[in-house]
């Protein structure tokens, strides 16, 4: 299987148009300073600019992003910007649904099967013959109520439900969605902000 398939998961790609009369090397200046925050490593060659993020702080604009590649090729009506951005956020967004589910479904598999209607008149019957457990004494004192005997037809036990798992699995199914667009979004905002920026 070719990875371009499902590398999209966590990997951002876009394209920008650079403005008339700007080169490569001007539009990668403008977007040099991005880069110099704490525990960012870039390298600019020629109309190439690779960067690498370790623990990026919370207020640096790319720290979704932790390496990518940004290069100005020769477009049909001037000089393209393409960048490829790489995001482990994301991959983990995406996984962190796929965890619950299996857990949901972990927990159907691993329950044990409900009784049959014989086997469970058996325990009811069973559980009805046996005597009820004394009251501790500083219990009674305290006005703790006398055990009851199940009733009959009541369950012993609550039934295993994924239901929990799934709902979660459904929240960060959303999250993902949203901040997969929302990252592409953001980050081909702020690149185009840059490359409009007048120089002082």
């Amino acid at each position: 299987m070719n990875a371009r398939f499902i590398d999209w998961i966590w990997n951002v790609r876009g394209s920008l148009a650079l403005g008339q009369g700007q080169s490569g090397e001007q539009a990668l200046a403008k977007l040099s300073p991005l880069f110099l925050e704490p525990y960012t490593e870039h390298d600019r060659s020629g109309d190439t600019l690779m960067f690498t993020k370790t623990h990026p702080a919370a207020q640096d604009k790319m720290a979704v992003f932790e390496s990518g590649v940004l290069k100005v090729e020769k477009g049909v009506g001037g000089p393209v910007l393409h960048y490829h951005l790489t995001s482990r956020f994301l991959l983990f967004s995406f996984l962190a649904p796929l965890l619950f589910l299996f857990f949901g479904q972990l927990a159907i598999w691993t329950a044990k099967p409900e009784p049959t209607p014989a086997e469970a008149a058996a325990k009811a019957k069973e559980a009805a013959a046996k005597p009820l457990p004394e009251l501790h004494p500083i219990d009674k004192f305290l006005g703790a109520p006398a055990p009851e005997k199940p009733k009959p037809g009541e369950p012993s036990r609550r039934k295993p439900s994924s239901t929990a798992a799934y709902v979660l699995a459904g929240i960060f199914a959303a999250l993902y969605v949203i901040g997969r667009i929302l990252e592409a979004w953001l980050v081909k905002r702020l690149f185009l902000k840059r490359l409009e920026e007048q120089p002082d």
